[in-house]
């Protein structure tokens, strides 16, 4: 039998009495089709799903995968029993701190005092995620799984700890006894800390490491709608568990459609979980019209969406399969020559209402706390709760029968580490712009690592920043190629103009190579984005179980100091300034030089695992300052001496390409004066500040390193940041003399449509207000070293063209 999305689409239209006319057939010819469809508790079938389940029997038994139908209904069956006892326990860790695995009624002392969670989301996910288990059972695939509404975790945790899937460690934590389960849910929303300041309960509001099988926390909401299409490899299998509020609160997630392909991309079920709530009000998809208004909203975006029952577990498991198969036959389609991409991608809306299966469902308390007040206080409450858990409540020996019969295939071996043959740079000689030196060495590094699924992720104007050669390699990938374009259906640099996006796609990419490129302003969009990823790599790395992925270059270009002629819109540091607010070990942010700076970065950055680097490169031509052997001691150390003995009085600090060309500038000017001072090349400040725990310590700048180049016979220090002064400052406070010893110079929010030497002059930040900060913290008067005219210039009393260029010279 073919099977494919048309069945399911076109049941609606069929009459009803016929729909029950042919369920009932299947009853009264089959007693373990109609021992399941009696249902379990609070989950019903539907006459519809009782059809979609007998075709998903008789498409299993006919390709061999199971048996007989009879073992599919007794699966689905044990789906239902399992499904009734996770969300009873769900409640239980909203509300509870004693669990009676009997199902006696609790005391008014057996419940939290402070009762917490995201009941209403998390009863939603149980029979997605249940179905998810069970279809993993029918069909011995292993399938991975994302969750977009990653406070739903309870949901996961229960059903995982119920069915001897969670991580050993959890199991032997909390054995499935009334002692081990009260543990538990007194675990969840534990808000009691360890002395070393981590929390002290592994359950968490949100997915974490702990939970088994996760990939991201979700506590963004979103993004895994933009990543799910971008994460399996070729012969992996996805189910990604989305929200209807998600929907609304990151587009681009309906451009899915346009990025998938056979020839490079896993089978992706998405299934949206629509209760039509968000925490006040309804969802705007409920408010536009429901599913009616967002299956032709779907459609138009280029996929084939369906809705099912989404209270019965029995119609998830259908849904999941059916996708599958007709995603795969529609790749084998186009491989065939028999169609074109973009394939219609299978999209499942499962209609249901929030907190289904317990009191208060579809009310906005529903989102957090069903009943609305606390059973411990309550007495109406406390009777509402036990009249809601007597209908989930399982015997304790059918629900374990059932976690038995659903027995999980062996999951693939834990992902190793990704490996990549990481080659020596071209070094150079010859001024060059940074970015054209990034674009070389990234292409060479894709062509050497062949085996390795490449994703640039480009918000807008790759050739504008450079990189010619990377995209005539790896093209636009788009489903309607223009000639003359670097485009192509299978091209490898996803292009949008959604920052979010396109770095979603390369986070999403862990076990290929990724490079993202953006306009440093815009790039700030993707910090969110980037958050999550760092946040859950180091909570990875703290449970010992680190991250695989190659480290993600997140390039900020076109920036600052070279963006004026579009307005202080494009002038903005901020991304690099946030994420040096991050653990600097998981978040690394460096400021390259020059072209072999940035190489030396790059490939540095690669040789990470689990770890963001944000690179701020400028994409104009500039003089190549440093060699082989200071590009590479640079990256290892974070800062390299320029000039000068490290030893002397008085110190400049440069921090960003065109900071060191003004810092160049101020120590001419200083060994023309015959003035003894050392440059210095800040690249990553983060190595320099107090560390704030012993991951940040590691990575910290050498004891050797300090000494060398900061060494205390230093009593004056002037930096020149790429950043906002503040900023580095507060960063780099190892290296701060005190107000009376130390100034910064940076971008202090002064611009508009000027070039990069206006920029510099409006922000106070050239090479002769370096010189004047420095003679006044030395107390010399500046005009030692400074002319006149300069002097005045900086003072905001003369010309600005007697200390930076004209932008239009005279012609001669």
């Amino acid at each position: 039998m073919s099977l494919n999305l048309h069945y399911m689409q076109q049941r609606e239209r069929f009459q009803e009495p016929e729909i029950e006319a042919q369920a009932r057939q299947h009853r009264e010819f089959d007693a373990d089709f109609a021992h399941w469809a009696e249902g379990c508790g609070v989950i019903e079938h539907q006459p519809a799903t009782q059809l979609q389940v007998y075709e998903l029997a008789t498409a299993l038994q006919e390709a061999g995968v199971i048996a007989d139908k009879a073992e599919c209904y007794q699966k689905l069956t044990a789906l239902d029993v399992l499904t009734n006892q996770a969300m009873w326990l769900v409640i239980h860790m909203t509300y509870a701190k004693h669990v009676f695995l009997d199902g006696r009624d609790l005391s008014p002392l057996d419940f939290k005092r402070d009762p917490q969670g995201h009941t209403g989301g998390s009863l939603n996910m149980v029979p997605a995620y249940a179905a998810y288990m069970t279809l993993n059972s029918l069909t011995g695939i292993h399938r991975d799984w994302l969750m977009g509404q990653g406070h739903c975790v309870a949901a996961i945790d229960a059903l995982q700890l119920l069915s001897g899937t969670a991580l050993a460690e959890r199991q032997r934590e909390y054995p499935l006894t009334d002692d081990g389960l009260s543990h538990f849910v007194q675990d969840f929303y534990n808000y009691r800390v360890r002395p070393d300041g981590k929390p002290l309960s592994p359950l968490g509001s949100h997915v974490n490491p702990n939970t088994a099988g996760a990939k991201i926390e979700g506590g963004y909401l979103g993004f895994a709608g933009l990543q799910y299409v971008h994460m399996p490899q070729k012969d992996e299998r996805l189910v990604a568990f989305l929200s209807d509020g998600a929907f609304e609160e990151q587009r681009g997630s309906d451009w899915a459609a346009r990025w998938w392909r056979a020839s490079d991309s896993g089978l992706v079920s998405p299934i949206m979980i629509a209760n039509g709530r968000r925490i006040d009000q309804r969802t705007t998809v409920a408010q536009q019209g429901g599913s009616d208004w967002f299956i032709d909203h779907l459609k138009h975006q280029g996929f084939a969406p369906f809705v099912i029952d989404g209270r019965d577990p029995a119609a998830f498991v259908c849904a999941i399969y059916f996708m599958e198969q007709h995603l795969q036959h529609a790749g084998e389609a186009v491989e065939n020559g028999q169609a074109s991409y973009p394939v219609p991608l299978p999209y499942c809306i499962a209609e249901t209402v929030k907190g289904f299966g317990f009191p208060g469902a579809g009310t906005n308390a529903a989102h957090g706390l069903p009943l609305g007040s606390n059973p411990r206080r309550d007495a109406d409450a406390l009777a509402f709760f036990h009249r809601g858990i007597k209908d989930l409540h399982q015997p304790e020996a059918d629900w374990k029968q059932a976690a038995q019969l659903l027995t999980q295939p062996t999951p693939p071996v834990p992902p190793i580490a990704v490996t990549v043959n990481r080659q020596e740079p071209q070094w150079l000689s010859d001024a060059i712009a940074p970015m054209a030196a990034i674009d070389r060495y990234f292409v060479n590094l894709v062509e050497i690592n062949d085996q390795l699924r490449v994703r640039v992720g480009n918000p807008d104007e790759l050739r504008s920043n450079r990189m010619n050669q990377t995209l005539d390699l790896l093209q636009h990938r788009v489903t309607d190629p223009e000639d003359g374009v670097a485009e192509d259906i299978h091209g490898r640099v996803i292009t949008a103009l959604n920052e979010e996006a396109i770095v979603s796609a390369c986070l999403a990419n862990q076990a290929g190579l990724n490079l993202v490129v953006s306009y440093e302003a815009f790039a700030t969009k993707m910090l969110g984005a980037l958050r999550q990823a760092i946040i859950f790599s180091r909570h990875q790395k703290e449970v010992g179980e680190p991250a695989p992925w190659l480290g993600l270059p997140i390039i900020s270009t076109s920036h600052v100091w070279e963006n004026g002629k579009n307005e202080q819109s494009h002038q903005d540091p901020s991304l690099a300034e946030a994420l040096m607010g991050e653990m600097a070990d998981m978040s690394r942010v460096v400021f390259p030089a020059d072209g072999n700076s940035a190489m030396a970065c790059l490939k540095a950055c690669y040789g990470d695992l689990g770890v963001i680097w944000n690179l701020v490169i400028p994409k104009s031509v500039m003089p190549m300052v440093l060699d082989a052997r200071q590009s590479e001691a640079l990256v290892q150390d974070g800062a390299v001496c320029v000039r000068g003995h490290c030893g002397s009085e008085l110190q400049l600090v440069a921090c960003g390409a065109h900071q060191l060309q003004q810092a160049l500038k101020a120590s001419d000017r200083l060994k023309q004066k015959g003035v003894a001072h050392s440059l210095i090349y800040l690249l990553e400040p983060g190595r320099f500040r107090v560390p704030r725990d012993g991951y940040e310590a590691e990575r910290q700048a050498s004891d050797s390193v300090m000494a060398a180049l900061f060494p205390a016979t230093v009593k004056q220090r002037v930096f020149l940041t790429h950043t906002r002064p503040e900023i580095l400052l507060a960063h780099t406070r190892l290296l701060d003399l005190g107000p009376k010893n130390t100034l910064a110079l940076g971008y202090v929010n002064q611009g508009g449509t000027l070039d990069a030497e206006g920029l510099l002059f409006a922000n106070r930040c050239t090479w002769a207000d370096a010189l004047a900060a420095l003679a006044r913290l030395a107390d010399i008067e500046p005009t030692e070293w400074l002319t006149a005219e300069e002097w005045a210039a900086i003072q905001g009393q003369g010309d600005p063209y007697d200390v930076i260029k004209h932008p239009y010279p005279p012609e001669g």
